[in-house]
């Protein structure tokens, strides 16, 4: 039509331009579809891309233990000269009084904060890429027992779950933690075998009970179904969390019993208890911390 003005095409860079846009928006919009927008530890925005919803921050944040711990099951101690053992290692109360029937127990964090929260992530709520962090963080651990772990050739036994409850969850985490810390050591050397140890009926929980109780609860609760594997040979136990001891402790014993020379223990974390009583403790109120402060000056 006459004096219509002719429609020009748009320029290529202009397109180009849009075109990106337009899939930056839909990368937005799937990132949001299938990632959380904030970090499930601390709430903070999440501004990379991965399949862990835990922000960087947080994960620096998990450090590892550090200071003087009980040189065999790796408790905090309050100065680690308090205890000495023959050989000079320091050694909590305990492990003074009887010894547990493992070599040596290590964790790569407290069980506390932000390492206990990404715990939970995979234990409570499925999501099954802490897995790959809590398997680097075992994966270390493991590290600290080479200096007594001296074995070419080790068994490896995840702690097992109760069935009834392996199904309700559809995995074990500490099966799950240990075959992502395996991928990052000799695979000629640890040779994971999460058949031979089973749970052979559920317990109560330990919390509330005292150490008596809490053996007695672990009594009998597990079983060596294939003593052959284990005849002779080191075994590597391996759990997400070692908080009395009595667990591991337990597998150890039955594991000994069926015939393995040794038994290690490594973890993702534990409770430390002084930290754990400290944390229990009533704030110091007004008054007492101003007379703490003046008997100080």
């Amino acid at each position: 039509m006459a004096g219509s003005p002719k429609l020009l095409p748009a320029p290529a860079s202009s397109l180009s331009a849009s075109f990106f846009s337009g899939c930056n928006h839909l990368a937005a919009a799937l990132f949001a579809t299938l990632f959380p927008s904030d970090c499930r530890i601390c709430a903070a925005p999440l501004i990379n891309i991965s399949r862990l919803p835990v922000c960087e921050d947080c994960l620096a944040a998990m450090r590892p233990i550090a200071g003087g711990l009980c040189a065999i099951c790796g408790e905090r101690l309050v100065s680690p000269y308090a205890f000495s053992s023959p050989d000079h290692e320091p050694l909590c109360g305990l492990c003074r009084r009887s010894g547990p029937p493992y070599i040596k127990a290590t964790a790569y964090g407290s069980y506390d904060g932000g390492l206990r929260d990404l715990i939970h992530l995979l234990k409570y709520n499925g999501v099954r890429p802490a897995a790959n962090v809590l398997g680097r963080m075992l994966a270390e651990a493991i590290s600290h027992l080479d200096s007594v772990m001296t074995e070419d050739r080790l068994i490896v036994i995840p702690v097992p779950l109760h069935k009834k409850k392996r199904r309700a969850r559809e995995f074990n985490q500490a099966e799950t933690i240990a075959r992502a810390a395996l991928k990052l050591l000799k695979r000629d050397r640890f040779h994971l075998s999460p058949e031979v140890l089973e749970r052979t009926r559920e317990t109560q929980s330990q919390i509330g009970l005292s150490r008596h109780q809490r053996r007695e609860n672990m009594r009998g609760a597990f079983a060596v179904t294939h003593p052959g594997v284990i005849k002779d040979q080191a075994v590597l136990v391996l759990d997400d969390v070692f908080t009395t001891g009595t667990t591991v402790s337990e597998c150890a014993r039955i594991l000994r019993r069926a015939g393995a020379s040794k038994v290690y223990v490594a973890t993702v974390a534990r409770t430390l208890k002084h930290e754990a009583q400290l944390a229990q403790l009533p704030a110091p109120s007004e008054d007492s911390a101003a007379a703490m402060a003046a008997g100080a000056v």
